[in-house]
């Protein structure tokens, strides 16, 4: 049996010698801090103990936990715990090439081979255990997988192992008993059965020791982790002859109402327990039984007063403990018990950041039980009162509040307003829906009292109203300060094929697609995408139906402004043919500026088609022969550089007026703009044309918007040319 020091024995207390960590679990925990402490990124598969307090120790140090190997990053060192694993996950991490260290207890090892040994030597595995733990999971790893796990006499065996030869095993922390009668009943089973007994030496004497302490006190505790098998089995153990048993993970679980004094109590813990809570647990229980003993020592000096339960007291604090405070209730037989949960709705908080010793503190008397020498005292009943009385007041006021969200519920979050649980729904939190309400978790948040029921005392909060409420303000004091012409600083928010929406201040505008560029674009993505901050004016304001258009393209950068200062009448330049119609062709003098060079000004002879003598792409020399900056019409003339012949000069001198040297007057615009119509109905059926009218929403009407077609599609189109 392991021997531990007797620094936790006293009186009336006795702690088993064999409490605590067990060797298995101790090396592993020492191995990883460690290396933890050498800077090592560890991960362990699968949580190192079943001790939720050394886990929190370990992801301090940086340890993290994987369930799987498929989840661990390829730089980080991976720990098999005590419990051991299956043949495959060894095969899995070694196939990625992963650091890995194997911890795995000595006794569990030894299982391991003795059911590798036997299953190929064509034997039937049976486990007796928990099928469910991970020590039993690993063991049936060794075989397969095809082991038969029971965990009592009861559990019937298949056909097929009992005409088969069986091995049976056993994990580390089976109940020794339960191992016999299950054995029993396999050897009056089966033919041939081999069995190992291969329970841990160290479970059966921490088994054997916690019955003998048990069965001779009154009270016991038994320490460990709600999840660990072996704590589980020492606790049913304990119960079976001490009926007033408890299980409990740490000090802070001993319950609160227990007296304690006169009374023999015994304590163990299981292999995962670390050896500070076990101390942690006896020294609160060697204070309570001392307290418990003052208050026996000054009951006949205060036996004459006498405190009843609904009593209002002032008090002063003499102690502050992890999870309890201490009162001195001024000339009364008994301190007073104030527990950290009956002091403050926050869970966050701890007694030690409320109150210290020597402070001065109205409580109200909860229950008064002379037989145990105790009083317990709740401060939330007297703060409750009066922060009932300020949300009242809040509610009534319409005031705003700061809150603060404490946990998620169904339907939406509770948040702490003037120290009082107020429930928020899930669509008052925001103006928009918030799928994680996880990650509000310990946040701060104004709220606005919409409801409340003085009966149950509940009270309904919304942050929504609020931020609808500044959302209006900001629109209502955009509108009474935009105008036409203004600039703003807008958050490009969405797309669509006719323009993009640009947020404004709390105000969305539409920059229609034209108004991106000066130049011709298929979609607003060309010129600008979500998220970008640009600089917009305002082009039109609707105030009734709050709709905005913007301008985006400046009009410096218009190419007709451009245009104005680079030609002239009379100018001769260089231009592109672009286009070529019956009646002529129009040549680009710059980007988004063209021409047209009528077809009587593009030879110096009589020409059937322009493009008899002209080709798109190609570049001539041209004169300007006249410009209407208004109309952003320019005409062109390749005639004009053409130096007539003496013999043409003849010719042409006595027939000035023969139809061959005259203008054909043409509808320029009219023909056009049918052209423009033709190619449309041939891009799209009627059908898709009045769908996309149909699907396109409401515009603020801008004349600058509604050009005719041969305006916006050729602005160069003269009558002068004609």
């Amino acid at each position: 049996m392991n021997t531990k020091s007797n620094k936790f024995q006293s009186a009336q207390i006795t702690v088993a010698k064999t409490a605590g960590f067990c060797y298995g679990v101790k090396r592993a925990v020492d191995e990883v801090l460690a290396l933890a402490e050498k800077g090592e990124k560890i991960t362990t598969l699968g949580a190192l103990i079943h001790n939720n307090h050394v886990i929190s120790e370990l992801e301090k140090k940086g340890v993290t936990v994987c369930e799987n190997v498929s989840q661990i990053e390829n730089d980080r060192l991976v720990v098999i715990r005590a419990h051991g694993v299956a043949k495959s996950t060894i095969e899995e991490i070694e196939a990625r090439k992963l650091k890995y260290l194997e911890l795995t207890c000595p006794f569990v090892k030894k299982i391991h081979k003795i059911v590798d040994e036997y299953y190929n030597k064509g034997y039937k595995i049976i486990i007796v255990g928990d099928k469910k733990h991970p020590e039993v999971i690993g063991i049936n790893g060794q075989c397969n997988n095809e082991a038969l796990i029971i965990n009592s006499a009861e559990e019937a065996i298949p056909e097929e192992f009992v005409k088969n030869k069986v091995c049976i095993v056993a994990q580390t922390t089976t109940n020794k008993n339960i191992f016999s009668e299950i054995v029993q009943n396999i050897k009056n089973t089966c033919q041939t059965p081999i069995f190992f007994d291969t329970i841990c030496s160290a479970t059966k004497q921490r088994q054997d020791e916690a019955k003998i302490i048990a069965e001779n006190s009154d009270i016991m505790f038994v320490i460990g982790g709600a999840h660990s098998s072996n704590s589980q089995k020492l606790y049913d153990i304990a119960k079976s002859v001490c009926p007033e048993s408890y299980f409990i993970e740490n000090f802070e679980d001993i319950p609160q109402n227990i007296y304690l004094k006169k009374r023999k109590i015994g304590i163990t813990a299981g292999a995962s327990t670390p050896g500070s809570i076990i101390e942690e647990v006896f020294t609160t229980m060697d204070e309570k039984i001392k307290n418990e003993e003052n208050f026996a020592e000054l009951f006949e000096q205060y036996e004459s007063k006498t405190l009843n339960n609904g009593d209002i007291i002032e008090g002063t604090v003499v102690e502050v403990r992890g999870n309890e405070v201490i009162v001195d209730l001024g000339g009364f037989k008994y301190n007073g018990q104030l527990s950290v949960d009956n002091l403050t709705d926050d869970p966050y908080k701890k007694a030690s950041e409320l109150v210290k010793e020597g402070d001065k503190i109205t409580v109200y008397v909860v229950g008064v039980n002379d037989a145990e020498g105790k009083v317990v005292l709740s401060r939330k009943k007297l703060v409750a009162i009066e922060n009932w009385n300020k949300i009242k007041a809040a509610y009534e006021n319409g005031d705003i509040l700061t809150a603060k969200i404490i946990k998620v519920v169904k339907g939406g979050v509770v948040a702490l307003a003037e120290s009082y649980q107020v429930f928020i729904p899930a669509k008052q939190i925001s103006l928009k829906y918030i799928q994680d309400l996880e990650s509000l978790l310990n946040t701060e948040i104004k709220i606005k009292l919409i409801d409340i029921d003085e009966r149950r005392k509940r009270v309904v909060g919304s942050a929504r109203v609020i931020l609808a409420a500044e959302k209006k303000e900001r629109e209502d004091k955009f509108w009474a300060e935009c105008e036409v012409g203004k600039e703003y600083t807008g958050t490009v928010k969405s797309l669509t094929s006719f323009g993009a929406f640009v947020d404004i201040g709390g105000v969305d505008g539409l920059v229609h697609i034209s108004e991106l560029s000066w130049n011709k674009i298929s979609h607003p993505s060309e010129i600008v995408k979500e998220g970008d901050v640009i600089q917009v004016y305002v082009k039109d304001i609707n105030p009734e139906t709050k709709k905005i258009s913007l301008g985006y393209k400046k009009a410096e950068d218009n190419p007709w402004v451009i245009a104005k200062t680079k030609f002239n009448v009379g100018d001769v330049v260089k231009a592109k043919i672009v286009r070529i119609l019956p009646f002529g062709a129009f040549a680009q003098l710059i980007p988004n500026v063209d021409g047209l060079i009528h077809i009587s000004q593009i030879a110096d002879r009589r020409i059937e088609k322009p493009e008899d003598v002209l080709t798109i792409g190609e570049e001539v020399d041209v004169k300007i022969t006249d410009i209407d900056w208004d109309a952003k019409k320019i005409s062109l003339s390749i005639r004009a550089l053409i130096a007539p012949t003496v013999e043409e000069a003849k010719e042409e001198a006595p027939v000035e007026e023969e139809p061959v040297d005259e203008v054909v007057p043409v509808d320029i615009e009219k023909y056009i703009a049918e052209e423009a119509e033709q190619e449309k109905a041939s891009e799209k059926p009627e059908e898709n044309k009045k769908q996309e009218e149909d699907e396109k929403p409401e515009e603020i009407e801008n004349p600058e918007e509604t050009q005719t077609v041969q305006e916006s599609e050729n602005p160069e189109v003269t009558e002068g040319a004609e």
